[in-house]
This record gives C-alpha cells, sequence and structure tokens, in this order.
C-alpha cells in the first residue's frame, strides 16, 4: 500500500536577474523558498514520463562546486494526477531498481523534491501518484539521489505548465539532497541543467553553466565497482584543514579546469581532472585499488582520472570513443588485481540537456 506524506518546507525563493541574450547567465536564487504562485495552477497533463541523468561531482579540485550531466544513464520517474490521493499530497506507488529505498515521501529522494517543488507551485487541490526507476545503483558516486531528485521536481513543474525556472528547481531537488547527503548542488543542478555547471556561490546560491563547444568530442570513462560508499561516510574522511600550498594549489587546478571546458580542451580538462591535492587523496585509500585505477588510467592514455562524487566510480577522460573502450578495460583489470573488486566499464558523452520530458498525456 502507498504511503501519503505531505512535508512543509521552512524553504523560500527570490527571483534572479535576466540575463542578457548575448551571456550565460548566471541564476541567482536565494537558498530558500516558499509557495511562488498565489493561484493555484490546474494540471495541463494527466501523467507524464521523465529521465534524469547521471552526475559525476567534484571534477578533481572541483569539490562542492564543478559538476557535470552524463548521456545514458539516470533515473526515470511516471507521475499522474490521482483521485485516490489526498489533495496536496504525493503518494508513491511503486518503486524499481532498488530494494532500499522507503516509499514513504519523506524519506525519499524522489518524495521530497516532489513535494517540495508542489508547495512552490502552490498545488492544494490535486494528488499525485509517483513511479521511480532506479538506474542508478545507490552510492555509486554517480549522482544517484540527485537523479531520483531531478526526475521526480522537473514532471511536476511540466505537470502545471512549467511555471517555475531551473534556479527553482534546483532548489526543490536541494531540499532532497540536504536530506540524504548534505547540502551540495554539484550533482543536483548538472542533472536539471545538463552539462557542466559551477556553483559560484551557496548563500545566495549562484550557479552558473559551462558550455563546452559543440564541435568537440568528450568522452567520460566511468569504471563502477561492486563496492558501495556512502556519500556521508566518505564526506567524514575529508581534511578539517588543509595548507595553504594545497589551496593555492587546487585554486589553480579548478581554474584551469574551467578553462578548458570552455576551450573545449579535453586534454587541459584531463590535466585538471587528476590534480586534486585535498579530497581524493583521503578518499582513495578507503576505496581498493582506487590508486592503481588511476594509474592504469593515465598509463593507458587517459587525459586524466579522479573519483566521480564520493566515489567508488572511477572516471577518466578522453576524446576517443574507441580509445575510451580500451582505458576502461585497463581500469577493470586494475580494479580486480589491486582492489579485488569486480567492476563495470562504461564509455559516455557529455548530456547536454539534463532532466526532461520523454513521455506525456494531455488532459
Amino acid at each position: 500500500m502507498a504511503i501519503c506524506f505531505q512535508f512543509q518546507s521552512p524553504l523560500k525563493p527570490i527571483t534572479f536577474p535576466a540575463s542578457t541574450p548575448k551571456k550565460i547567465p548566471i541564476l541567482r536564487c536565494k537558498a530558500s523558498f516558499s509557495t511562488t504562485t498565489t493561484t493555484e495552477l490546474e494540471p495541463v497533463f494527466t501523467s507524464v514520463k521523465s529521465f534524469a541523468p547521471a552526475t559525476v561531482a567534484n571534477l578533481g579540485p572541483g569539490f562542492d562546486f564543478l559538476g557535470a550531466a552524463v548521456d545514458g544513464l539516470g533515473d526515470y520517474v511516471s507521475l499522474s494526477v490521482d483521485s485516490s490521493v489526498s489533495p496536496g499530497h504525493v503518494s508513491i506507488s511503486e518503486l524499481s531498481g532498488s530494494s532500499k529505498l522507503s516509499p514513504n515521501p519523506l524519506f525519499n529522494c524522489a518524495g521530497i523534491a516532489a513535494i517540495a517543488t508542489m508547495k512552490m507551485l502552490n498545488i492544494r487541490s490535486f494528488g499525485l501518484s509517483l513511479k521511480l526507476e532506479k538506474g542508478l545503483p545507490l552510492g555509486s558516486g554517480l549522482g544517484s539521489s540527485a537523479a531520483s531528485a531531478a526526475a521526480a521536481a522537473v514532471p511536476v513543474n511540466e505537470l502545471f505548465g512549467a511555471k517555475l525556472g531551473v534556479d527553482q528547481l534546483v532548489l526543490a531537488g536541494l531540499e532532497s539532497e540536504a536530506k540524504v547527503s548534505g547540502y551540495h548542488a554539484d550533482n543536483i543542478a548538472p542533472a536539471i541543467m545538463g552539462g557542466f555547471v559551477l556553483i559560484k556561490s551557496y548563500d545566495p546560491l549562484e550557479l552558473k553553466p559551462l558550455i563546452f563547444p559543440q564541435n568537440r568530442e568528450l568522452f567520460f570513462i566511468l569504471v563502477s565497482p561492486e563496492f558501495e560508499a556512502p556519500t556521508k561516510k566518505m564526506r567524514a574522511a575529508l581534511p578539517t584543514e588543509i595548507g595553504m600550498p594545497h589551496h593555492v594549489w587546487n585554486c589553480s587546478q579548478a581554474g584551469a579546469l574551467v578553462a578548458s571546458v570552455l576551450e573545449g580542451d579535453v586534454v587541459g580538462l584531463g590535466k585538471a581532472l587528476s590534480s586534486d591535492k585535498i579530497v581524493e587523496p583521503k578518499r582513495a585509500p578507503l576505496i581498493p585499488g582506487m590508486e592503481a585505477v588511476k594509474k592504469a588510467a593515465i598509463q593507458a592514455g587517459a587525459f586524466g582520472c579522479t573519483i566521480s562524487g564520493a566515489g567508488p566510480t572511477a572516471v577518466s577522460v578522453i576524446d576517443n570513443e574507441e580509445k575510451g573502450k580500451e582505458i576502461g578495460q585497463k581500469m577493470v583489470e586494475a580494479f580486480l588485481e589491486e582492489g579485488h573488486l569486480r567492476s563495470v566499464a562504461m564509455i559516455k558523452r557529455l548530456d547536454r540537456v539534463g532532466a526532461r520530458l520523454i513521455d506525456s498525456v494531455p488532459r
């Protein structure tokens, strides 16, 4: 039996300045939200289905402020207006892909984000039924919780006429992330917006899309071992203080990474990706074989390699798909030989779109 729960969020948004046509906008929003519409909206669809992509957060030196969306991997949410669900509530009617997820919306990433979005839209007269299909494993370092949140926030918004902007949808997703893995936007922002995203500020929240050139090839080599690395546990391993030399180094490499993204310089991107001296050295020893995997990737020709998010997935970059397959195989072998872990390699492009509808039924 589905469990219904109405979540009252304390957050409240602020309007962000409009961008000029010739510039990529910085999306600004206060890290809180409340109802954003004064009159209740009518649904424009009876049901919708969405997809939200996996994400690679941190990208080496960009801890908590850089992330990218990955094409072809992610979560699905089906959402429908349901008269059997109490008005203003969400019912999670079906979960698939993981046995560890709660059907209670208060404790489910998709449920929290869906309810937060409903509150922002001032939806009080309609109940919604939600089905979540997990395409990403939990604790994989590929933004599993963010994919669920994004896949839920976007269809709620679309169901009622797409009145919210991406900044507000990111806030709804952040409400979910804060409950599960901490208040960080480097997964949820690219999951919703697509591409590379720079989190310029958290208070107020400012998001800067980084446009990778359309005419340049970029492939992520993602190697996921059979090992779970919960985000909270991996964050607990981080140092509480860092020395000035490492601070300066990481800042310079994060700047180099951003410049490489904007220039479409995959070689430069890889070098910066591999350069973290603060976070990766603390987390890599907690993932069996990770250091050997990074070495194997570089020796096989990858432009760079690091831990994806909190891990345990290792991510490398290259500009040729066939070469990527060779590198992925070497990384799999290193995980098995040095970490005694079986793993799977995937070669994926950058997802430039982010969370989107893939099906809908009009009213």
